[in-house]
């Protein structure tokens, strides 16, 4: 119980990223502490408790979107910076841009880029840890992030240049 009560709210704003029901993220979330309960023999000290718990909520998350096929909800805590890749130098974010320009083309993204771009940039996965979560190679990680923020980038651009009309 003592776990529960510690991780509770955080997974269940976790969860709140993803799926836009309050009551589904808290079926998650529920279903995620019922899942590393039930498989606490395979938690590794390798990390923490709470970052092996975020990785059931979110492989949870993902299950749910993918069966439903529902889109993700605005992202409320999104900060422009962290677009900003330290590997992507000529990343910019003009300063008129605001956070619900970028969650609004973020919502627009292919799925297959989205969940990438919000698993690196938002939760700070690195490509190993989401190709284990999304099933994919670590190569197509990079490619759709690559892409993902491209595609962001550019719909970003247009939209400051129509802003300007």
């Amino acid at each position: 119980m003592q776990l529960y009560n510690q991780y509770c709210n955080g997974m269940l704003v976790v969860a709140s990223r993803y799926v836009n029901n309050t009551m589904e993220a808290e079926d998650i979330v529920q279903d995620a502490f019922i899942k590393a309960f039930s498989k606490l023999e395979q938690y590794k000290a390798e990390v923490s408790f709470g970052a092996w718990l975020k990785r059931i909520v979110i492989n949870r998350c993902i299950d749910v979107l993918k069966s439903k096929h529902q889109r993700l909800v605005e992202l409320e805590d999104f900060h422009l910076n962290v677009i900003a890749d330290k590997n992507d130098s000529d990343w910019q974010v003009e300063t008129d841009v605001t956070i619900e320009d970028v969650n609004f083309e973020i919502e627009k993204l292919p799925e297959k880029y989205k969940y990438v771009v919000l698993l690196y940039l938002v939760e700070g996965y690195d490509h190993q840890e989401i190709s284990e979560i999304l099933h994919i190679t670590e190569v197509a990680s990079r490619t759709q992030l690559s892409r993902g923020k491209q595609k962001l980038k550019s719909a970003l651009k247009l939209k400051r240049n129509e802003a300007r009309y």
